[in-house]
């Protein structure tokens, strides 16, 4: 014989069921753990991140003006010529070297801590000269559409200069008269592993014509773009919010 068929409950009585109890909420404690789970995730993300690919960076003088600003912000990707890992202080491998013309931001030769950015104008071996305010490299004048003069005037001649770059001038420099000034120094050849950076302001920079050459090890990236920026000697009250640059936002400096 087949089973008898279940019985169909009559659909007044299915719509009069009682509700289902509603399922009991988690306890303080597993919610409070999964939002610490979350906080973590991103700590780890974000410290990846500023550490190997990307980190901010402020401009805090004009030396680099017109190229870049006081009071641009930019992001500098420290990937491009491998990241430091901490602590190990290991360096990733770079996706490539420092080229001429790159703007670099390295350690800085006088200030420890500090990071500055200038514009790579000699690679290794190459042989820099600069007479009258321009600059030759290997004996050829360079065409530099980036650089802006501000005081012709003040050429003048400062003692470390000369310190430093007598290691370095050609056997043909005359060491006993040799007094490079601002504008006027050299030839020099620079080593292997080292580079020769300057700031666009020629005039108002204060770059390897001073303290000598960067190395290799302690540059650590170049500029993405400027995701901020505000006029800093505007007039306005809160000029960080009242004098921003928005055709400066978005750009990247070359």
């Amino acid at each position: 014989m087949s089973e008898p068929k279940e019985q169909k409950q009559p659909r007044e009585q299915q719509e009069h069921q009682e509700p289902k109890a509603p399922r009991p909420r988690k306890p303080l404690r597993h919610a409070t753990w999964e939002w610490i789970k979350s906080l973590a995730i991103a700590l780890v993300i974000w410290f990846v991140l500023r550490t190997l690919l990307i980190e901010a960076f402020r401009i805090p003088s004009s030396s680099m003006e017109r190229t870049l600003l006081v009071g641009d912000f930019l992001f500098v990707n420290k990937a491009l010529y491998g990241a430091e890992v901490p602590l190990i202080h290991a360096r990733l491998p770079a996706f490539r070297e420092p080229r001429l013309d790159d703007i670099v931001v390295f350690d800085s030769r006088t200030e420890a801590g500090v990071k500055v950015v200038k514009r790579l104008v000699g690679m290794p071996g190459d042989t820099l000269r600069m007479k009258d305010a321009v600059l030759y490299r290997n004996g050829i004048a360079q065409h530099e559409p980036y650089v802006e003069h501000v005081d012709s005037l003040g050429d003048t001649s400062a003692p470390e200069m000369r310190q430093w770059q007598l290691d370095y001038v050609l056997a043909s420099v005359k060491r006993d008269t040799y007094r490079p000034t601002r504008d006027n120094w050299g030839p020099l050849v620079v080593p292997t592993g080292e580079y020769f950076v300057m700031g666009d302001n020629r005039d108002n920079s204060y770059d390897s014509r001073y303290w000598g050459f960067v190395g290799r090890g302690v540059i650590r990236g170049r500029p993405l773009f400027i995701y901020y920026s505000f006029d800093h000697d505007s007039w306005r009250a809160l000029p960080f919010l009242t004098a921003i640059r928005w055709g400066r936002i978005g750009h990247e400096p070359h």
